[in-house]
């Protein structure tokens, strides 16, 4: 289940000297995609600072399976696949005007407790941020 899409262009500076989207780039943008979907459901920094507990990234894999050039409007959809006890596993796409899908990203992620440094089981407005 999508939960959340969000488009961008790339430009000039998410390439690299081949000429198509650098590495590094796809995680950025990734991560721009996420923090955009969140904030705007009110789980943004000011309610991570508020809280002292937010989103943290443990593991990630990425596909690349298309390139991605200058200019090229793509789409980053993110979807929950589970969430069990204090761990979630999400996937994001990047995916081409045509409908393609350019890259996949399969991402663990927990909440932490910036007060304690420890993983927490999902508080009630993470659950309801990310639909569970």
């Amino acid at each position: 289940m999508s939960i959340a899409a969000y488009e961008v262009l790339i430009r000039e500076n998410h390439l690299d000297s081949f000429g198509h989207m650098n590495n590094a780039a796809y995680l950025v943008l990734f991560e721009e995609a996420r923090w955009d979907y969140i904030t705007s459901h009110g789980y943004g920094l000011k309610k991570v600072q508020e809280l002292q507990q937010g989103p943290v990234v443990l593991e990630l894999s990425m596909n690349f399976r298309k390139e991605i050039t200058l200019r090229e409007k793509i789409k980053i959809t993110t979807e929950i696949v589970d969430y069990k006890g204090k761990i979630g596993h999400f996937r994001q796409e990047m995916i081409k005007e045509d409908g393609s899908i350019a890259t996949q990203l399969t991402m663990t992620m927990g909440l932490f407790d910036l007060r304690t440094r420890r993983l927490i089981e999902p508080n009630p407005e993470w659950k309801k941020v990310i639909g569970i």
